[in-house]
């Protein structure tokens, strides 16, 4: 679902964010004004000073929304993990220009599961962005790893940024489409 805002919101405190499409970090001010304009999986993109930045979900306090806790490091690996599972917790990671899931925009190109020897599973992905030049690319991939890293029964997650065969709007699911109003 996306949530978009019209609301002009005053930051309550200063924030941590990340410029968007460059990946630089940034310190929004306290006092502040931004715009929600994305609220999906967990963080936030606004604009404001005339750009857009993403906000995670454990600074959303600064815009007046609930925070979102953090997944410990150190959780028991019991099982394995169901593939299911972990389609399901990446269909939460999103592009943070474009309000769609990452699996439905295409980007997700593989997800290999595999017995650990310590137990539990080794989850393979491979992934692409829109645009090799993107910035957003390194915080996508940590996006993914630690979400994957959070499903019962995984052990240990692998992401590989691959080019080839290059992303295109081809590879938009057709719901994405219709929600993207490109029929």
């Amino acid at each position: 679902m996306t949530t978009f805002s019209d609301e002009l919101i005053t930051l309550a405190r200063d924030c941590k964010a990340t410029l968007i499409p460059f990946g630089n970090a940034f310190t929004l001010k306290e006092g502040d004004e931004v715009r929600i304009t994305q609220a999906l999986g967990g963080s936030y993109t606004v604009m404001a000073r005339g750009s857009l930045f993403r906000i995670e979900g454990k600074d959303a306090d600064a815009i007046g929304k609930d925070v979102v806790d953090e997944q410990a490091d150190d959780k028991e690996v019991t099982g394995t993990a169901s593939e299911p599972a972990i389609w399901d917790v990446l269909k939460t990671c999103y592009d943070p220009e474009i309000p769609v899931n990452m699996v439905d925009l295409g980007l997700i190109y593989s997800c290999e599961l595999t017995d650990a020897e310590e137990g539990g599973s080794q989850v393979d992905i491979k992934m692409t962005l829109t645009a090799p030049g993107c910035g957003m690319g390194p915080m996508l991939v940590d996006e993914v790893k630690a979400k994957v890293g959070g499903v019962t029964g995984v052990r240990d997650v692998s992401v590989e940024l691959v080019w080839d065969p290059p992303w295109t709007q081809d590879m938009i699911s057709e719901a994405a489409r219709l929600d993207l109003g490109m029929y």
